[in-house]
């Protein structure tokens, strides 16, 4: 009998574990385009067309190479809306004798499989999920007795692992870390370099058709460009190596007000699809500036957040879940912000960021921290709230990276399982860091008034609110000293402003 090989739509690498474990001429291939996979968050249509555009390019590249795929198209009234239906039909059709599928990227999809056996009356083998370059067992061993699970010695180890940025058991230039200098202010110069653009081909337009038409969705499906095959999401690396890396390391954390890029890769989406391996980004980095074509703080900086940042951020969500979804450590009830999806808000760095959002369905990691993220931390978002719009809204995001990062790094709600400190910051570092502020309708320097930044005196609000947490907290002492500097009546009257703030939060 044969057996039935499911490629879930963000897992369409080359290096599939099925493609090794199956026999094509006897075992079978299935995708699927689900509506279970598209409702159970209100998605960006942009996030939907990607998948399902992907997906039918790499059912075609599978015939070619002599598979015999079962692919099923989206049909809002079909019957078969989850993969469990999907299986469930095929087996009703033919018999197999095990279902065999990688990894998933997000527990509710493993909890799903996990039930085939008993739901379904089949053999299920789950194979490694060979998009990553540390399995999980390796991330493990390394967390196991560990009191501080800190992405920096994972990232130390890594490098270690792979070789990259390594001088023998050195790292090259002396030192592991180099983001002290990637914190420059653009001022125009150099000119910024956007990610490359590609054309619908009649596949991708035939989607983009079928999102508009059929399947509800935030955001704008206007402007779709990004990579949908290997071969694109290659022509998109050498694009990025070659236009933006050299200045990626500089200006990295900038907040320019009309750059929707600046010199960001927008790789993160081809890779948590499979489109490009980890080790092939940073070989590539590497390679620029071995050969002197882009220099080192940009490198690190770059091959840090995957080799680094990517895979630690996995490891945590795998070593922790389910408990940690639901993860609240600063008791946070306030809901989120009916503007978050609209974007009309007078915050102009809020009102950028989140239009940015609707017509990309991206936005770069200094606007989802230190802007969206900020806010929704300073506010007291509820921690569910504020995961389930970035799982919703973006691109390349998929449960296993958007949770721990939205929910450990942005809303420090594990407890500071990933970070130290909360990411707090008052409107002066998006001042410090971009022209926002010139453009808004609140004054960046005033933290008392209608017209003062909101972001200041929910700060030093959230900096009372938590003393408790936090005082003791030696990357705050210094915050906490400023905190004590201010007199008993201007705290209260900050505090009091604050309160007003989360009060008609839907009028900013």
């Amino acid at each position: 009998m044969p057996r039935l090989g499911l490629i879930f739509g963000d897992q369409l690498n080359t290096d599939h574990a099925l493609l090794y474990a199956l026999d094509p001429d006897q075992d079978f291939l299935v995708l699927g385009e689900l509506a279970a996979e598209t409702d159970y968050v209100p998605h960006h249509g942009q996030k939907i067309a990607l998948i399902f555009a992907a997906m039918r390019h790499r059912r075609a590249e599978l015939e070619a190479d002599g598979w015999t795929v079962h692919y099923h198209h989206f049909d809002p009234d079909s019957d078969l809306r989850s993969f469990t239906d999907l299986v469930g039909a095929l087996l009703a059709e033919q018999k197999v004798e095990e279902v065999v599928v990688s990894w998933p990227g997000e527990w509710r999809v493993l909890d799903e499989v996990r039930g085939w056996e008993q739901v379904l009356g089949v053999a299920v083998t789950v194979l490694p999920d060979t998009r990553f370059v540390s399995p999980l067992e390796d991330f493990q061993r390394w967390a196991a007795g560990r009191k501080s699970l800190r992405m920096e010695f994972f990232y130390r180890e890594m490098r270690r692992r792979t070789g990259l940025l390594m001088d023998g058991k050195q790292p090259v230039g002396g030192q592991w870390n180099f983001d002290a200098s990637n914190r420059k202010r653009w001022r125009g110069e150099p000119p910024s370099a956007r990610p490359m653009r590609f054309s619908a081909d009649e596949v991708t337009t035939e989607v983009l058709e079928l999102v508009a038409g059929d399947i509800p969705h935030f955001g704008d499906l206007e402007g779709f460009d990004y990579p949908v095959t290997r071969a694109q999401a290659r022509r998109a690396l050498s694009h990025f190596i070659s236009s933006a890396l050299p200045h990626f390391g500089d200006f990295q954390d900038a907040l320019p007000d009309e750059e929707d890029y600046l010199f960001h890769s927008r790789l993160s989406s081809s890779l948590n699809l499979g489109l490009l391996t980890p080790m092939e980004v940073c070989h590539a980095a590497e390679q620029a500036w071995q050969e002197g074509a882009a220099p080192l703080n940009a490198v690190e900086g770059f091959i840090r957040q995957v080799i680094g940042w990517r895979e630690y951020i996995r490891g945590i969500y795998w070593l922790k879940m389910p408990e940690y979804a639901e993860g609240n450590a600063l008791g946070n009830d306030q809901p989120l912000p009916a503007w978050y999806w609209s974007g009309k808000t007078g915050m102009r760095c809020l009102q950028r960021a989140i239009d940015a959002t609707r017509r990309n369905a991206y936005a770069h990691h200094i606007q989802r921290l230190m802007v969206t993220g900020n806010f929704a931390l300073l506010l007291g978002v509820v921690p569910a709230e504020i995961c389930e719009w970035y799982l919703a809204v973006y691109a390349d995001a998929y449960d296993w990276v958007e949770l721990p990062n939205t929910l450990g790094m942005v809303m420090h709600a594990d407890g500071g399982l990933l970070a130290s400190k909360p990411y707090a910051a008052s409107g002066k570092y998006i001042q410090r860091m971009g022209d926002h502020c010139a453009h808004c309708r609140y004054r960046v320097a005033d933290t008392l008034g209608e017209d003062a930044c909101p972001f200041n005196a929910l700060y030093w609000d959230f900096l009372a609110r938590h003393r408790a947490q936090f005082q003791s907290n030696p990357r705050m002492a210094m915050m906490y000293r400023n905190l004590d500097r201010m007199d008993e009546e201007r705290l209260a009257a900050i505090r009091a402003r604050a309160q007003d703030l989360r009060a008609g939060v839907e009028e900013l």
